[in-house]
Parts: C-alpha cells; structure tokens; sequence
C-alpha cells in the first residue's frame, strides 16, 4: 500500500511531467509563430508598410482575451502576454525596414 508522501511525490511527478511537456509546445508553438511574423515583416518591408497595425493588434488582443475567457485563463495575463509578443514582432519588423 502506498502511504500519502509516496502518493504526492508521484502526483507532483506526473504534474512536472505534463507541465515539462506543455512547455515544451509552447516554445515550438512560438518558434512557429515567429517564422510567420518574420515574412510578415519582409513583405511589409518590400511594400513599405509599417512595422505595426494598431486594427490588427487590437483585434488580436480581443481574440485573446475572449480564448482566454474560454480556456479559464486569466484575460489579463493574455493580454499582458499578447502585448509582450506584439512588442517583439513589432521590433522584428522595424529591423527589415532598416
């Protein structure tokens, strides 16, 4: 019979597992994301289209916020997280217009 320490240990085993294996998505899941910003950017770039889309962005932002709503995510975080990614796509896109 397994006692309630071994129960926990295997618990938060299995746990760290699974989170090991969604962060693991996640960063692949992002790689994928930025390979279609980065030609976004290069066809802004070659069209001389601004590096950001205010419409888009915020659009985006209330996607995000509804899937998060959805997934009992906190809408906040996403949208915190969302902006954070923006930045980074945006600051991408400024360096193919130089």
């Amino acid at each position: 019979m397994i006692n309630t320490a071994e129960r926990a240990a295997q618990l938060l085993k299995d746990h760290r597992a699974s989170i090991d294996r969604l962060d693991a998505i996640l960063v692949y899941t992002l790689g994928e994301r930025f390979k279609h910003t980065q030609s976004v950017g290069l066809l802004k770039a070659e069209h001389n289209l601004p590096p950001s889309d205010p419409a888009r962005e915020a659009a985006q932002i209330a996607r995000l916020e509804d899937l998060a709503t959805q997934a009992d995510l906190d809408p906040e975080f996403a949208k915190k997280f969302l902006n954070f990614v923006i930045a980074e796509v945006i600051q991408h896109h400024k360096q193919h217009q130089s």
